[in-house]
C-alpha cells in the first residue's frame, strides 16, 4: 500500500514538473527578429578630398595706351570677346595731327638732307682744283651725315604717331569674358602707363583652374608616389552631387607655407561651355591610391564597444557574436571594412538594438545591401584633406 502512495506522488510530482516547464515556456519570449545580409563586394577607390576655388587662366585689365576722350563702346557687358576685337575708341584727331605734323618734319629733314649733300657734292669737285679747303669739305660731309640722321628721327616719330592713331582703337588682347564698362563715350581717360584708367576687365574661360591647399603630410604621400603632377582630378559645385568635372593636376607650389603648414595646388579643368565662373566655390577630389577590393556594409550597421568599432554577425544557427572591425571612408553611403570580416558573414543591418547581449538567439531574415546616393555636403573651406572613396573601374593613379 506504501508503495502505491509513493509511485502516485511520483506521478503527481512530474505531472507538476512538465506543467510548469509548459508554462515557462509558453511565457518565454520568441526570438527577436532582425535583418542580416552579406556584406557587399565592391572594388573601390579611395579619393583625397579638398575645397578650392575657380580661377582664370588668363584675367587682363583693358587699359589704353594713349590718353584722349572716350568716344564710342563696341561691345556688350558680359559679352564672350575674340583676341583682337574692337572695344573702345578714342577721338583720333589728336594723333591725326601729330601723325600729319610728323610727316612734315620728315618732308623737312628730307630737303635738308638733299641740300646737304648737294653742298658736298659741290665741295667735293671744287677741292679737287683747290678752289675750297678741306675743311669745308669735311663740314659738309658732317652736314649729310646730321641731315641723315634727321630723316631717320623723323621716320621714327612717324611710326611713333601712327602707333598712337592705332591705340585710340582699344582691342582684346585676348579672347574670353567681358565684364562691364567702366567709362562711358565723352569722358577723358589716361593711357600709356600702368596707373591708366581701367576700361573694362577680360577673363578667359576655357580651360579654367581649380586651385586648392593641401597639407604638408600629403604632399609627401605624392611626392613618394611620385604623383606631384599630371594626375586625374574630378571636381564639382557646391549645389552638386556628383564629381562631373574632371581635369588634371597640372602644378604644385615650390614651397610649403611655413605659417599655415600647407602648399597649394593647381589643377586644370576643361570649360568648353563656360559654365564655370572665376571665383565660384568648388570640391575637389584627387585619387589617393590604385582601386582595391573591399567590403562594405551600412554604416548604421556599425557600433562603437569602447575604442573598438564591431558589428554583429548571426551563425548559420541563429547565435549572434561580435566581430571587431577596421573601417575606412564612406562609399555611396556604405562604410568600407578593412579588416574583420569575411565575405560569406552575415551581417545585422537591422534589428540590432533589439540585442540584448552576444550569444542569444534570433530570427534572422535574409535582406540585401544596396548603395545609397549621398547629397552634396556643405561647403567646408579647410586646407586639410578629408578622405573619401567611391566604386572603381580598376583605375590606378601613377605620376
Amino acid at each position: 500500500m506504501r508503495t502505491v502512495k509513493i509511485a502516485v506522488a511520483s506521478v503527481l510530482v512530474a505531472v507538476a514538473m512538465q506543467s510548469c516547464t509548459q508554462r515557462s515556456e509558453a511565457q518565454a519570449p520568441p526570438a527577436p527578429a532582425v535583418t542580416v545580409a552579406q556584406p557587399l563586394a565592391r572594388q573601390v577607390q579611395d579619393w583625397d578630398e579638398f575645397s578650392g576655388r575657380f580661377e582664370a587662366t588668363q584675367t587682363v585689365e583693358v587699359r589704353a595706351r594713349v590718353g584722349g576722350y572716350v568716344s564710342g563702346v563696341h561691345f556688350r557687358d558680359g559679352d564672350y570677346v575674340r583676341r583682337g576685337q574692337l572695344l573702345f575708341t578714342l577721338d583720333p584727331r589728336p594723333a591725326q595731327a601729330a601723325l600729319a605734323s610728323a610727316r612734315a618734319s620728315l618732308a623737312q629733314a628730307q630737303a635738308q638732307l638733299s641740300l646737304a649733300q648737294a653742298n658736298l657734292t659741290r665741295s667735293e669737285g671744287l677741292l679737287a682744283s683747290q678752289a675750297v679747303s678741306r675743311a669745308e669739305v669735311d663740314a659738309n660731309r658732317a652736314a649729310v651725315g646730321q641731315a641723315e640722321a634727321a630723316v631717320a628721327a623723323a621716320n621714327a616719330a612717324i611710326r611713333a604717331r601712327q602707333l598712337d592713331l592705332e591705340f585710340t582703337r582699344v582691342t582684346a588682347p585676348i579672347a574670353g569674358r567681358i565684364s562691364d564698362r567702366r567709362v562711358d563715350p565723352g569722358n577723358l581717360v589716361g593711357g600709356g602707363s600702368s596707373a591708366a584708367d581701367v576700361l573694362t576687365t577680360i577673363v578667359s574661360s576655357a580651360p579654367i583652374y581649380f586651385v586648392f591647399e593641401g597639407s604638408e603630410a600629403l604632399l609627401l604621400k605624392y611626392q613618394r608616389q611620385s604623383r606631384q603632377g599630371d594626375a586625374p582630378i574630378e571636381v564639382r559645385l557646391q549645389d552638386e552631387s556628383d564629381y562631373s568635372r574632371t581635369g588634371r593636376l597640372t602644378f604644385t607650389d615650390n614651397a610649403v607655407d611655413p605659417a599655415s603648414g600647407v602648399i597649394r595646388f593647381r589643377a586644370l579643368i576643361a570649360n568648353a561651355d563656360g559654365f564655370l565662373k572665376p571665383g565660384m566655390f568648388g570640391q575637389a577630389r584627387l585619387a589617393g591610391a590604385a582601386g582595391y577590393q573591399a567590403l562594405l556594409v551600412p554604416d548604421a550597421a556599425i557600433a562603437t564597444d569602447q575604442a573598438r568599432r564591431v558589428v554583429q554577425v548571426v551563425a548559420a544557427d541563429g547565435t549572434v557574436s561580435t566581430r571587431a572591425v577596421q573601417t575606412g571612408p564612406l562609399v555611396e553611403g556604405l562604410r568600407v571594412i578593412r579588416s574583420g570580416l569575411q565575405p560569406d558573414d552575415r551581417v545585422i543591418i537591422s534589428g540590432g538594438q533589439r540585442i540584448q547581449q552576444p550569444g542569444m538567439k534570433v530570427q534572422a531574415k535574409v535582406g540585401q545591401i544596396r548603395p545609397v546616393a549621398t547629397p552634396a555636403s556643405a561647403p567646408v573651406a579647410t586646407p586639410a584633406p578629408a578622405s573619401s572613396a567611391s566604386f572603381s573601374n580598376s583605375l590606378a593613379v601613377g605620376g
